[in-house]
């Protein structure tokens, strides 16, 4: 939800104050993931749901500290693609880290996508096919891909809308559940310790949004200030937001019936509040926040990293290739995510986003360590946030490499990808670009 205000702040100088700053990271954030992955994370975490958003959010925000600092230091467009840049040097080792970090934006596409697409066959008694279900998927990425492309004003406020709608109804169902909910009959279940740690690995996605705000940071009067109370704002109002849903929906429904309704828990459990209408309302709201979670994502995947080419601040292969336009890229993007939405199940591509994006922080603050004199960040929580997400990745990956071995070998295989193109590239196709 992030992608008009951007634009905006673009064309109009700084233009982005606290207020749209965190409303920015709370777009970013709040609920694809949320209405997708609850099944899956039951898996693990049984009851504990909340517990593990909780973690999650303690994790998230030592890497929030992290790419708060480098954005005040480094204000651009670019994000964390301009940070990598900065603490390792161009080369290698941040054009490959860029080129993974393009894939992780695609692959958290990719679950947004599946998400609709789930809720989609829900709200229509499930009567689509497997085949009918990931072309609903590849569908939406098609459509949200084209209004990339055509930059219509109205996405804006429809985004805006979107979210406002998305966190009113996940409110009303928090505030009604609780209250229909049997408390007295709550039964705490399922859950060890590293079942908890498994299933923050697999809802960290959640919190994966607050890397967009570090976008805004070169509109903003005051970085310095702004930006980490936005981020910071954003990340503990998302946090009550998910323990409060986590929570409702944990007593209306057993870890069992949780995995049986996997993909959209939340319309089951808004079913048993409000019948019918709470079951269409909250799948409604699933829709808009996958929809536009997915418009949000393609558009940082893909058109910030266009605007980067220039500056020299993101991968030389990617910016001399499919990234030299913004068609281009938009076009690249859309059909890496279809592929993906095509390919793996909605739970599969939910974990493989996770671990992502673990890897992705881990590096991120482990060079910021090497600039950590100019931004003035201290070391401890820096380390704090290495060792956090390196152990939720490792705890993640064991589970993904048992349970769906194909998806953690694509997943290793991007990373050692990603880092040989650009070593290739770099060493023999760069004069024939003219870089």
């Amino acid at each position: 939800m992030n992608s008009a205000l951007l634009k905006t702040a673009s064309k109009h100088g700084k233009a982005i104050g606290l207020f749209s700053a965190t409303a920015l990271g709370i777009g970013g954030m709040m609920g694809a993931g949320l209405f997708s992955l609850l099944g899956t994370a039951s898996m693990h975490a049984g009851t504990h749901i909340p517990l593990a958003f909780l973690i999650g959010a303690i994790a998230a925000s030592f890497s929030v500290y992290s790419y708060a600092k480098l954005g005040a230091t480094f204000p651009s467009s670019g994000g964390a693609a301009t940070f990598t840049v900065m603490s390792f040097g161009p080369g290698v080792i941040a054009g490959g880290l860029n080129n993974f970090q393009y894939i992780a934006y695609l692959i958290a596409a990719a679950l947004y996508a599946a998400g609709f697409s789930e809720y989609t066959n829900t709200l229509l008694g499930g009567s689509l096919s497997p085949t009918e279900v990931k072309m609903v998927g590849a569908g939406i990425v098609v459509l949200c891909a084209g209004i990339n492309v055509l930059g219509t004003n109205f996405v804006g406020r429809a985004e805006t809308l979107a979210i406002g709608f998305v966190t009113i109804a996940l409110l009303l169902y928090s505030i009604e559940g609780i209250h229909v909910a049997d408390i007295s009959a709550f039964k705490s279940a399922g859950g060890s310790i590293n079942g908890i740690a498994i299933a923050t690995g697999i809802l960290y996605i959640n919190y994966q949004g607050f890397g967009v705000v570090t976008n805004s940071s070169n509109a903003m009067q005051k970085p310095q200030k702004e930006l980490p109370l936005a981020m910071f704002s954003a990340l503990i109002l998302v946090t009550i937001a998910y323990v409060l849903v986590s929570s409702t929906t944990v007593l209306l429904l057993p870890p069992e019936q949780m995995q049986q309704f996997n993909g959209h828990v939340l319309a089951n459990a808004a079913q048993i509040v409000a019948g019918k209408m709470g079951f269409a309302v909250i799948g409604a709201a699933a829709l808009l926040a996958c929809a536009a979670a997915l418009n949000a994502t393609i558009f940082a995947a893909s058109n910030i990293a266009a605007d980067m080419v220039s500056k020299t601040s993101i991968s030389q292969m990617l910016g001399q290739t499919i990234l030299k336009t913004r068609t281009g890229a938009l076009s690249a993007s859309a059909l890496f995510v279809t592929i993906l939405v095509l390919i793996f199940p909605l739970d599969i591509v939910g974990q493989m986003a996770s671990l992502a994006f673990l890897l992705v922080y881990a590096a991120i603050t482990y060079g910021h360590l090497k600039v950590r004199k100019k931004t003035g960040a201290r070391q401890w929580p820096l380390w704090t946030a290495i060792i956090i997400n390196l152990y939720l990745f490792v705890t993640l990956l064991v589970s993904v490499i048992e349970n769906a071995p194909g998806s953690a070998i694509a997943l290793i295989g991007a990373l050692i990808g990603s880092f040989a193109l650009e070593a290739f590239y770099t060493k023999f196709l760069k004069k024939k670009f003219g870089a």
